[in-house]
């Protein structure tokens, strides 16, 4: 190569700041964050098979640094047990994964539908993408959020709480149910399609401990080819992969 076009290894690009971070790298604050004890962290038997039973799924369950391949389910079993991603049941599963509290907090951090804040006992995403917002999606959301007495701006912008602390209430992009649009999900279960006089319906049912408008329901809602038999626990439970 010639020299001219030779590039010298302490070459800098005049004009370009030269970024610290590149050239020094960077210094802990404090001392790594250690990964807790199992025998030191009193987890609940019951989150802890359940964290072992996912870890088992994945390809590093054998892994002597950690099982971080299985952290988003077992951030949803956390969520199910506590209501949201407490700092207490971040603890119980960084312990049973053998992984730092901290580094499950950032993958709760990164996900809206993981919560780092108590989010209420019932979850309503109103889907406000364009299928259903052309045919009524956020009047939908208007509706279920007076319905539940939720801020109606708030429940926009990331979700709001019910006055109670009864209701997560939230628009959402796209829950991939244009068919049933203007539609939502009612704690990980699909309805649709929805009118405005639905929400007030679906909150005084949830309030009863009934179950939500089961007419509307796409778990009752008939296959396209006819109805299909199946062995399958995951299709004849009727429970979402969360629940």
């Amino acid at each position: 190569m010639s020299d001219e076009f030779e590039m010298h290894e302490e070459f800098s690009s005049p004009g370009i700041p030269v970024d610290r971070a590149d050239t020094t790298g960077r210094e802990p604050l404090g001392d790594p964050q250690e990964i807790p004890e199992l025998s030191e962290v009193d987890c609940p038997d019951e989150l802890r098979e359940q964290i072992e039973e996912l870890v088992d799924r994945y390809p590093d369950k054998d892994s002597s640094e950690g099982h971080k391949s299985a952290s988003i389910p077992a951030l949803w079993a956390v969520q199910r047990r506590y209501g949201w991603c407490t700092p207490e049941g971040i603890l119980q599963a960084a312990a049973v994964m053998r992984v730092t509290p901290a580094y499950l907090e950032s993958v709760a951090s990164f996900y809206d539908l993981l919560r780092l804040s108590p989010a209420g006992n019932q979850q309503i995403l109103v889907c406000t993408n364009i299928s259903c917002w052309m045919r009524g999606g956020d009047g939908l959301l208007d509706a279920f959020c007076k319905a539940a007495d939720a801020d109606r701006d708030l429940a926009g912008h990331g979700g709001a709480v019910s006055a109670d602390g009864e209701f997560l209430v939230s628009g959402f992009e796209c829950l991939g149910g244009c068919d049933l649009a203007p539609m939502a999900s009612i704690n990980e279960r699909y309805f649709g399609p929805l009118g405005d006089e639905d929400a007030a319906t679906a909150i005084e049912q949830l309030r009863q401990g009934s179950d939500p408008l089961p007419d509307k329901a796409l778990s009752e809602k008939e296959l396209p080819g006819g109805k299909q038999e199946s062995s399958d626990e995951r299709v004849t439970s009727a429970k979402g992969p969360n629940q």
